[in-house]
């Protein structure tokens, strides 16, 4: 008896799945945590990933027709479901038509719009540039206008002092004889 219960009991079989208590996630959260402790449990195995779903898209009309039944006589009383059903799936098509269509305008507009964007800021790209250049070209210009001044002064200069020389020796002694600018003791 005791090898029939070990028989039937899955935990005595070698290299067995071990026995895991039934959960049941009450959230969807509980849920993903169940889903991904089960693919740790063999890291090695690769994990499923579902494969994109595929747009719907609708059947393509019949290239032909056969039972075409017209208002006249002798049309069955269930024609007329079978009229509303083709007509039904038509008015899909012909609306999934539209909508493509409508979505590859707004492909082509937003191209369109990204290339004027691309265009305008190239365009505000360019100007700002010029408006760099020209006003690093002023201060350059204002830089060797000042050079130029400064050696024209310095030139000036250099040759003033050439000629006085003794006047600036009378000026230095005079200098030396000023009243002091403050006067210390004094509030």
């Amino acid at each position: 008896m005791a090898a029939h219960l070990q028989k039937n009991n899955k935990a005595g079989k070698p290299g067995g799945k071990e026995a895991q208590p039934l959960i049941i996630p009450k959230t969807p959260a509980e849920e993903q945590r169940l889903k991904l402790e089960r693919l740790m449990r063999n890291p090695e195995k690769p994990a499923p990933i579902p494969d994109r779903h595929k747009d719907w898209t609708p059947r393509a009309p019949p290239e032909f027709v056969r039972d075409v039944m017209g208002s006249s006589a002798g049309a069955g009383s269930g024609e007329f479901h079978v009229y509303r059903h083709l007509r039904r799936r038509e008015y899909q098509r012909q609306d999934f038509l539209d909508k493509l269509a409508e979505q590859h305008d707004k492909d082509v507009r937003y191209v369109e719009k990204l290339e004027q964007n691309k265009l305008a800021a190239e365009d505000r790209t360019a100007k700002r540039r010029k408006k760099r250049e020209k006003l690093k070209k002023k201060k350059m210009m204002a830089k060797k206008a000042k050079l130029e001044a400064q050696t024209k002064k310095d030139d000036a200069d250099k040759s003033s002092e050439d000629s006085s020389d003794t006047g600036e020796e009378e000026k230095e002694t005079e200098d030396d004889a000023e009243a002091p600018s403050f006067i210390m003791g004094r509030r």
